[in-house]
């Protein structure tokens, strides 16, 4: 059976067990709930999910460590001479193996020997299906056995079943953070790989970046260069471009929502401001390139300037527009936080509605707008598509908005096209940009955070 089917299973029989652990518990009083410690309906969670938890956690467990194991027993069984071979041939040798059996394609002719070691991995491949589906279903007769015989009129069914769920919760947010742990750690040991070829004083303050790497010993021009300085003097000149634009029109919007519209254009402003958020970022990469971007160059062309047709100008504009909703939203909450009271009180003062915006309102709501303004910049950061379509490719060192420019983001994206040798820096490249990233990114939550927090402490 495929997950899907076992998913279908699994949800057919924590149903069929809620209604029969409910009915039992019933029968077990004569139908008087009241002799029961809980309600009919927590005996029936108890059941289900005594039922369906350790089946499921099994079968993930089962499906985690399958393929490493069947691997390992076709690789012991393989001839001496293919088990003699260097880890990294071995590993290739075993992939193929994996390949040809489930019917992909191949790296390399399969011989006989390939094909016994593919027929011996479908063999246990098959056992082990039936082997997790037996196991499967005796977790499922055994968790149902277990809840079953400790139901009694005076059992507690209800902190059993809140305990489950904590323990379900507290399982749930460990796999989150583990995930984000791991993708951390593999960012960071390939970020160590490169490093220890290109110095990282030669990436933190190098100003030229060209990641080609000669294939050939006698190959002239192709020597690398990974200084990392001119990304991120893209990087920051798109997202301050986007930010002039975004944080002005975001903030007005939030203001102007809060404190002057009425309640019926509210209800159609703010739908239709946040339908930006909704727009694929692809769609903004198209607009800037064929839209934003020949408009600047015929205006600068007018006035005598020369204007790159990608520019970090256009897709800094056009990421600007596609911020404004982020931070809109983000204001709004924050300045519709602020107590009524304190606005109240300036009127009570004799200060005008704009003297209490500007005196009072904005300056309570400033640290959740600031933390907000720090998570848009985040947002404008890590944007890919719209510098691709819009700004270019070259990383020049420039601060000039009209030369074309590209950022970290872009960078990652193209070092990682195609083929790649993972031994190679032009593509460890890509996981040391990944962790400068990562810190620069953490850096500026954690202080958003900072601010939010100290924002929500002034009212509690």
């Amino acid at each position: 059976m495929n997950l899907f089917v076992y998913f279908i299973v699994f949800i057919l029989l924590s149903i069929g067990a809620y209604w029969y652990g409910r009915r039992y518990s019933l029968s077990l009083v004569s139908g008087d709930h009241r002799k029961l410690h809980s309600l009919p309906q927590y005996y029936g969670y108890y059941v289900a999910l005594w039922t369906v938890l350790p089946a499921c956690l099994m079968m993930l467990l089962w499906l985690f460590l399958d393929q490493s194991m069947i691997v390992h027993l076709v690789s012991v069984a393989l001839p001496e001479k293919i088990k003699a071979l260097p880890p990294d041939e071995l590993g290739l040798y075993l992939n193929d193996v994996v390949n040809l059996a489930r019917g992909n394609i191949t790296s390399s002719e399969g011989d006989a020997v390939m094909q016994q070691a593919a027929a011996h991995y479908q063999h246990l491949w098959r056992i082990s299906h039936v082997a997790l589906g037996i196991a499967v279903l005796g977790a499922v007769v055994a968790g149902a056995a277990f809840s079953l015989h400790r139901i009694q009129p005076d059992f507690r069914s209800r902190p059993g079943v809140e305990r489950l769920v904590k323990w379900l919760l507290i399982i749930s947010s460990s796999v989150a953070i583990l995930t984000t742990v791991g993708i951390v750690l593999s960012v960071l040991f390939e970020a160590i790989r490169f490093f220890r070829i290109i110095p990282l004083t030669d990436f933190l303050f190098g100003l030229q970046w060209s990641p080609q790497m000669a294939i050939r010993e006698d190959q002239v021009g192709a020597s690398g260069a990974f200084g990392v300085v001119p990304l991120f003097a893209g990087t920051i000149l798109i997202a301050l471009i986007a930010m002039l634009v975004a944080v002005p029109v975001g903030l007005m919007s939030a203001i102007y929502l809060v404190e002057f519209a009425n309640s019926r254009v509210r209800a159609w402003v703010k739908p239709l401001l946040e339908i930006l958020a909704g727009i694929p970022t692809v769609v903004y990469g198209f607009f800037a390139a064929l839209v934003v971007a020949p408009a600047l160059r015929g205006a600068g062309e007018s006035v005598g300037l020369q204007v790159s047709s990608e520019s970090a100008l256009a897709a800094g504009l056009v990421m600007g527009i596609m911020i404004i909703p982020f931070v809109s939203s983000l204001s709004d909450d924050v300045i519709n936080a602020v107590p009524q009271a304190m606005r109240d009180g300036s009127y009570a003062l004799g200060a005008t509605r704009a003297e209490t915006i500007s005196r009072v309102v904005v300056p309570s709501a400033l640290p959740g707008i600031v933390g907000g303004v720090l998570l848009a910049v985040s947002r404008a950061i890590g944007e890919t598509m719209i510098v691709v379509m819009a700004a270019g490719l070259t990383a020049n060192l420039t601060v000039n908005p009209l030369d074309s420019v590209t950022t970290i983001t872009v960078q990652i994206v193209t070092l990682l096209v195609g083929d790649q040798e993972f031994d190679s820096p032009k593509t460890l490249a890509a996981f040391a940009l990944g962790l400068v990233l990562f810190i620069a990114t953490l850096l500026l939550n954690v202080l958003a955070l900072h601010m939010v927090r100290k924002y929500r402490e002034e009212y509690e």
